[in-house]
C-alpha cells in the first residue's frame, strides 16, 4: 500500500498474482501545483553497488545501467502538446480505477478482482500511449488534477519496466519544476519496493503490519520527506492507523 495524504480509498486485500502496488488501503494524492523552485529530491542514492553520496545526488540521477528504458526520457514540453481531451481522459480513467477499487473492496469476488486488474491494464496502456506521444503529462501541460491522475494510473500499472521509465521522466520534470517533488517520491518508492530494494521516503506501507517497507537510511528519512513536502514518517503512520 502507498501512504498518501488525502481521502482514503478502500482496496481489496492481497490476492495471488495481484500487483503489490494495488494492495491494501491507499489514500489518493491531492492535486498539487508544480513550482519553478521545486527542490531536486534527495533521491535514489547510487545503485549497482556504487557508494552513495549521502542520499543527496548532485543532479538528476542517471538511469540504472541494467534497466531497459523504452525511448529517450523527456517530460511533455515544447512541440506537440496534448489538448484538453488528454487531461479529461486521464481523469476519467483515474475515476474508473477508483470505482473498480471500491467495488473490489466492497465485494472481493474473483469477478471484481478481474475487472479491477483489467481496468488497470487498460489504463496503463492508455497512459503508455500518451507518454510515448507527448512525454510525461506534467502539471504545466495537463494541469495539476490530470497530472496527479496520471501518477495514480502509473502506480497501479503492472509493467515495472514502464514504471521505471516514467520514474526517470518524473525525476527530470521534478528537477525542472514541472511536477511536484512529492510525485517523484511516490514513484521512486514504488519502484524500489517492487525491486526488493529499500525505499527512500517511506511512502510504501505493508498493509498487514501498517509499517513502512524497509527504508534506506531511516535516520535521515524525515529530512528527505521534508524535501518533497511530506511530514514526519511517524506522524503519517499514526494518521494511517487512525483511519483504519
Amino acid at each position: 500500500m502507498t501512504a498518501f495524504p488525502g481521502p482514503a480509498l478502500s482496496c481489496p486485500p492481497p490476492a495471488a498474482g495481484f500487483p503489490a502496488a494495488a494492495q491494501g488501503t491507499v489514500t489518493e494524492p491531492r492535486p498539487a501545483t508544480a513550482s519553478a523552485a521545486a527542490p531536486v529530491p534527495r533521491a535514489r542514492a547510487a545503485e549497482d553497488g556504487q557508494p552513495d553520496a549521502g542520499d543527496r545526488p548532485a543532479g538528476a540521477v542517471r538511469p540504472d545501467d541494467d534497466e531497459e528504458t523504452p525511448g529517450p526520457a523527456q517530460a511533455a514540453g515544447p512541440g506537440e502538446r496534448p489538448g484538453p481531451a488528454v487531461a479529461d481522459e486521464l481523469m476519467r480513467r483515474a475515476e474508473l480505477d477508483r470505482q473498480a477499487t471500491r467495488a473490489a473492496g466492497t465485494s472481493p469476488t474473483p469477478e471484481c478482482r478481474r475487472r479491477l486488474a483489467e481496468c488497470r491494464r487498460d489504463n496503463a496502456a492508455a497512459l503508455e500511449a500518451i507518454v510515448r506521444r507527448y512525454g510525461w503529462p506534467a502539471v504545466d501541460v495537463v494541469g495539476p488534477a490530470a497530472s496527479t491522475a496520471a501518477l495514480m494510473i502509473l502506480l497501479h500499472a503492472p509493467d515495472l519496466t514502464f514504471r521505471l521509465h516514467c520514474r526517470d521522466l518524473i525525476e527530470q520534470a521534478t528537477a525542472d519544476g514541472r511536477v511536484p517533488a512529492v510525485h517523484f517520491a511516490y514513484i521512486a518508492d514504488h519502484c524500489a519496493v517492487d525491486r526488493g530494494e529499500p525505499q527512500y521516503y517511506g511512502t510504501r506501507v505493508d498493509p498487514v503490519t501498517l509499517r513502512p517497507y524497509p527504508v534506506r537510511r531511516p535516520e535521515t528519512v524525515d529530512e528527505r520527506r521534508q524535501d518533497v513536502g511530506l511530514g514526519p514518517l511517524e506522524e503519517q503512520m499514526r494518521a494511517l492507523r487512525l483511519r483504519r
